[in-house]
C-alpha cells in the first residue's frame, strides 16, 4: 500500500456527493482489502466505524460535529488519522502503520489505497493498523483470570518510562485546580438531569466531597503543577487499549485535544486503577501504582490518588449519562448500570484512604 503522504490533496468541493452509507458498505466488503480477508468484523463506536480483517484494523471517522471534536469537513478527518497516527505511536510502535485513502472512480466504485488517477476523488482517510489479539487485552486477562505479576511489571515499567520522557507542560496550580473546579460543576450538570433517584444522590455526594477536597486539600493538586508533574499523557488510558502480547502496547489515545491530554500521570495511572477496579481487580491498579511510585520516586499523597479517583468515576458517569440521550430500550438500561457502577465508585472510599 502506497506511502499515504504521497497521496495528492483531498478534493473536497465532491466529497458531500458521497454518502457515508456507501464507503460503509464498501469497506464491510472483503474484496475492498489488498490482503483479500476471508471476512470483515465491523465495530461502530461514538466517533468512528473500525473494519477489522485478520491481520489489519482500518478507522473511518464519521463526519460528526460535537462538543469537542468538528470531523465535518474531509481536511479536518486526515489531520485528525494524521495526528492519531503520530501520537499513538509513542505507546504502540509498529501498530500504526499510516494514514491510507479511500478513492472513488468516475463510475462510483471505490478503491483503498495507492495514488489517485486524474480522475478518482479522495473520498476518505483511515488510519491503518495492525490487528492484535484481543485475548491479549489487559480487560479480557483480567476477565479470564489469566495476568501474570510478569504482565503487571512490563506494563508499570512501559508506563513510567512514558510518563520520565514527557516534558513539563508549564501550568499555574491556581490553573490547575480551576480545571478541576469546572469539570466537577460540568459533570454534575450533565449527568442530575439525565438520573433520579439514589443516581442523583449519589451524583450529588461525589461532587459534594470533590469540592471539598479541593476547598481542604488544594494545595496538593497546586503541588503538582508547581512540581512540574503536568506533561502530555495518554489521556484515555483504559483496559481495553492495553494489550499485553510481549512488550505491552497501548493503544487508542485521546488524539483531538491537546488540552485533555496534558494531565498528572498520578492521575492517569489512577483512571486506569479505577477502571480495573470496575472489572473487579482493584489489586491491578493499585500494583501498577505502586511500581509507579517505585520506579519514579513521585510518591504522591494518597489523598490525591484517591480524589484523582473519584473525579475520573464521576467524569465516566458523565461521559455515560451523555449516552442516554440517543440510547433506547435494553441499551438504555446497559448505559444507566454503566453510570451507577461509576457513581457507586466515584463515591466508595473517603479520600483519606488511597
Amino acid at each position: 500500500m502506497a506511502d499515504p503522504h504521497t497521496i495528492a490533496a483531498p478534493q473536497e468541493t465532491r466529497e458531500a456527493c458521497i454518502p457515508l452509507d456507501a464507503k460503509i458498505a464498501f469497506l464491510r466488503r472483503p474484496d475492498a482489502y489488498p490482503d483479500r480477508p476471508s471476512r470483515v468484523e465491523t465495530i461502530e463506536t461514538h466517533l468512528s466505524w473500525v473494519f477489522l480483517t485478520e491481520r489489519h484494523a482500518y478507522k473511518l471517522k464519521k463526519p460528526a460535529r460535537l462538543p469537542c471534536v468538528d470531523f465535518t469537513s474531509l481536511t479536518a478527518r486526515r489531520s485528525n488519522c494524521l495526528t492519531e497516527t503520530r501520537l499513538n505511536r509513542r505507546l504502540a510502535p509498529g501498530v500504526y502503520l499510516g494514514v491510507v485513502g479511500l478513492l472513488a472512480r468516475p463510475d462510483g466504485s471505490f478503491r483503498l489505497g495507492g495514488r489517485p488517477g486524474p480522475r478518482d476523488l479522495v473520498a476518505d482517510w483511515l488510519v491503518w493498523m495492525v490487528r492484535l489479539p484481543q485475548e491479549r487485552r489487559l480487560d479480557e486477562r483480567i476477565r479470564a483470570g489469566a495476568l501474570a505479576p510478569a504482565d503487571i511489571e512490563r506494563l508499570g515499567l512501559v508506563l513510567t518510562e512514558f510518563y520520565r520522557g514527557g516534558l513539563a507542560e508549564p501550568m499555574s496550580p491556581a490553573d490547575y485546580q480551576r480545571r478541576f473546579e469546572a469539570d466537577i460543576s460540568r459533570n454534575l450538570d450533565v449527568t442530575l438531569p439525565r438520573v433520579t433517584g439514589p443516581l442523583a444522590e449519589r451524583a450529588r455526594a461525589a461532587a459534594e466531597t470533590q469540592v471539598a477536597f479541593l476547598t481542604e486539600h488544594g494545595r496538593l493538586l497546586g503541588a503538582r503543577a508547581a512540581e512540574g508533574r503536568i506533561i502530555e499523557g495518554h489521556g484515555d488510558l483504559r483496559p481495553e487499549h492495553v494489550f499485553l502480547d510481549g512488550t505491552p502496547r497501548i493503544i487508542d489515545c485521546l488524539e483531538f485535544s491537546r488540552d485533555l491530554r496534558l494531565l498528572d500521570p498520578v492521575d492517569e495511572l489512577a483512571y486506569l486503577a479505577l477502571e480495573c477496579e470496575r472489572l473487579g481487580a482493584r489489586r491491578v491498579g493499585d500494583a501498577i501504582l505502586d511500581l509507579y511510585r517505585a520506579w519514579s520516586g513521585d510518591a504522591a499523597d494518597r489523598r490525591l490518588i484517591a480524589f484523582y479517583r473519584s473525579f475520573r468515576a464521576s467524569l465516566r458517569a458523565r461521559l455515560a449519562a451523555e449516552r442516554l440521550d440517543e440510547a433506547a430500550g435494553e441499551r438504555r438500561g446497559d448505559w444507566l448500570a454503566r453510570i451507577d457502577a461509576y457513581l457507586r465508585l466515584a463515591t466508595a472510599r473517603p479520600f483519606g484512604q488511597g
